[in-house]
């Protein structure tokens, strides 16, 4: 049993970063960083500022678990980039509308914490091609980008335990909510 707990932390070490504190995944540029506290349930154990996900950048240098950021890394590379295909260039950089944040769900007074406020989700609002085309969500959705945006939607469902998008409610009308939930009947994807 202590082999077996010893090499399953190695494995976390090798896949997530050593002693280095940098990911090791080709394309995942990530730094491990302090753990992020917070009030009321709010934190990151597992803290990692993300910059780069399958060789494409964020928007901004994001807060998330690894667990996060490999689902992110998985799903730009079996779906985000295949979804654009060479169209301007390819992909170059995910708009990111929210990752880390210490609030509610829809930041409803009352309601359960957010994903976000455990570093387990991040919010996508557009996509940024080599020429400089945006493929935005809130435009796209039901418009000409439309095929590319929901083959997107849907190969986010299995890397992601949750993924939202304009169909799911008001709140997402603008962006793809991704986070690593587990759910009891397998992902919820809307």
């Amino acid at each position: 049993m202590k082999r077996l707990i010893a090499g399953l932390a190695l494995l976390a070490l090798v896949a997530c970063g050593g002693g280095d504190n940098s990911a090791n995944l080709p394309g995942l540029v990530a730094v491990k960083r302090a753990p992020v506290t917070g009030p009321g349930g709010c934190g990151v154990r597992d803290a990692w500022v993300v910059t780069e996900v399958a060789g494409v950048r964020l928007s901004r240098p994001s807060i998330m678990t690894m667990r996060t950021a490999r689902a992110l890394d998985r799903w730009v590379r079996r779906g985000a980039v295949p979804a654009i295909g060479r169209r301007g260039g390819g992909l170059v950089e995910l708009t990111v509308a929210a990752h880390y944040a210490c609030r509610t769900r829809n930041s409803r007074a009352g309601a359960r914490l957010s994903e976000h406020a455990q570093g387990r989700a991040i919010d996508i609002s557009s996509f940024v091609l080599a020429s400089g085309e945006r493929i935005s969500v809130l435009r796209g959705w039901r418009g000409e980008d439309s095929r590319v945006l929901r083959r997107m939607h849907g190969a986010a469902c299995g890397p992601f335990g949750t993924v939202l998008g304009p169909n799911a409610d008001r709140h997402h009308q603008d962006h793809f909510h991704f986070d690593v939930a587990d759910h009891r009947g397998g992902p919820y994807c809307r």
